[in-house]
């Protein structure tokens, strides 16, 4: 039997989420604890593993990030890794408990010919593995997206980052508009959405309403959600940026819980800059998604073996399965 399309809000207006994100905490986290309780198993996140497969070089000017060939970043550019080297990290991902497997490329966007069929070979092959795939390549075009769908594809990545108004700031080199319309693809395509976006860049916090409220416009809301703290990477034009409060990241974790109360919110970048304390006030603000290992894309990352041991010490567990998208997932309690 199929279960019928939960339905959602998308039409929250700016007050609304500011009234929300700024709730005193308690307030905050026992809404957003309510609304996750009533999607998600309470004690388990989902177990990712990220890996760079086309590093550096990029032609875009993000300016947080360090593969921009537009920055001196001390990144090594590499090409594609072969087929096998990505099979053999998939399959060491799932042995460390990953049932998710994404994989971003240094692209603005994605080239035809032989480079996109070894993707689509990739994807081919982590699904093989039984587990699911991502990719964040850059924009696409309907027929490339179609072809990711038929190759077994799960979830495409493609961050707003920001809000439109802050978006100028730090890219210049790609519009908003295009980042929305490449999410259409991927939607058209019938492939799942993974979009999200970044605190700590130096805005403030109507941007961040702003950004929840162009995430939860999105029609399905998309099924992951990344929520990453910046990462501050020398050579970088945020690199001198003043560490953001992670109270600031809880409060989005669990806005968006609360707005996009299906969502897998996925605890992303800047963990390292976490503490224990403040990584599971995140769960229990709603995210139940980490990445595993020692490095995202090029960054550092705490580890596998540590967030065994930080879930370990607060109950919780990997989940066993990939979550379904769509289909709710009750605490009973």
């Amino acid at each position: 039997m199929t279960t019928p399309p939960l339905k959602f809000r998308h039409d929250w207006t700016v007050e609304e989420i500011a009234s929300i994100y700024t709730l005193p905490l308690p307030d905050l986290l026992f809404r957003a604890q309510t609304v996750h309780r009533a999607h998600h198993l309470a004690t388990e996140v989902q177990g990712c593993m990220l890996l760079s497969i086309k590093t550096g070089g990029c032609p875009e000017d993000c300016a947080y990030c360090p593969q921009s060939a537009h920055y001196k970043t001390g990144i090594t550019r590499s090409d594609l890794l072969s087929l096998d080297d990505v099979t053999t990290a998939a399959t060491q991902a799932k042995a460390q408990g990953a049932t998710r497997f994404c994989m971003g490329a240094a692209w603005r966007d994605v080239p035809k010919g032989h480079a996109f069929d070894q993707v689509l070979a990739m994807v081919r092959a982590i699904r093989g593995l039984d587990m699911d795939a991502c990719c964040t390549l850059g924009m696409l075009t309907q027929e490339q997206a179609d072809a990711l769908a038929e190759a077994g594809l799960t979830a495409y990545n493609h961050n707003l980052d920001t809000s439109p108004e802050f978006y100028g700031s730090i890219i210049t080199t790609r519009t908003y508009e295009d980042r929305l319309d490449t999410l259409a693809r991927v939607r058209q395509a019938g492939i799942t959405v993974c979009c999200g976006g970044i605190v700590g860049m130096g805005e403030e916090r109507p941007v961040r309403y702003r950004l929840l409220q162009q995430l939860a416009r999105l029609d399905p809301h998309p099924e992951s959600v990344p929520v990453n703290m910046l990462v501050r990477v020398e050579g970088t034009p945020l690199a001198d940026m003043k560490p953001e409060d992670p109270f600031e990241l809880v409060r989005t974790i669990a806005s968006a819980r609360i707005l996009m109360p299906a969502s897998m919110v996925r605890l992303s970048a800047g963990r390292m800059q976490l503490s224990d304390e403040a990584q599971a006030l995140c769960f229990v603000a709603g995210a139940n998604s980490v990445f595993l290992g020692d490095r995202l894309l090029t960054t550092p990352n705490p580890g596998t073996s540590h967030d065994e041991q930080l879930l370990d010490r607060l109950g919780m567990r990997l989940s066993v399965t990939a979550p379904v998208a769509g289909v709710p997932a009750h605490a009973g309690g």
